[in-house]
């Protein structure tokens, strides 16, 4: 799999491509949050980078999946989601990511096991505190 500069806003496309990912399919509610809220800027790319980092990621995932199919996505090996999470060390570009992460996962108002895989990697690998969670 390719490596991005540090923070760049490939890696962070990639991270949430994986949150989007993790329940084994993109559903329209996810493609309609990114578009709604403006990903592709809040990253500095443009849509159609957006969407080839996304696509590219896929390509890259199934190629190197070593017998895994689209619903192990979220049971990739530890050192690759090493490789992803440690393209991002800046500590607001962490938290922002986090925080799209989570509304990406709720889009379609179901938290699956491969999401909550997802969003528990991130906050070991970023140190990010995890507390207990109950619902609103």
């Amino acid at each position: 799999m390719r490596s991005y500069p540090r923070n760049s806003p490939q890696a962070a496309t990639r991270i949430l491509a994986l949150a989007m990912l993790a329940d084994a399919h993109q559903c329209a509610s996810e493609a309609a949050l990114l578009e709604r809220l403006a990903v592709h800027e809040q990253l500095g790319l443009s849509r159609h980078e957006l969407q080839a980092v996304i696509h590219t990621f896929c390509e890259e995932l199934l190629a190197g999946s070593q017998g895994l199919c689209w619903a192990d996505i979220s049971l990739l090996d530890p050192a690759l989601l090493g490789q992803l999470f440690g393209e991002i060390d800046d500590g607001e570009l962490q938290r922002k990511l986090m925080n799209l992460c989570i509304t990406l996962v709720d889009a379609d108002s179901q938290l699956t096991e491969g999401e909550s895989r997802v969003l528990l990697a991130a906050m070991r690998y970023w140190g990010v505190p995890v507390a207990p969670y109950s619902p609103a």
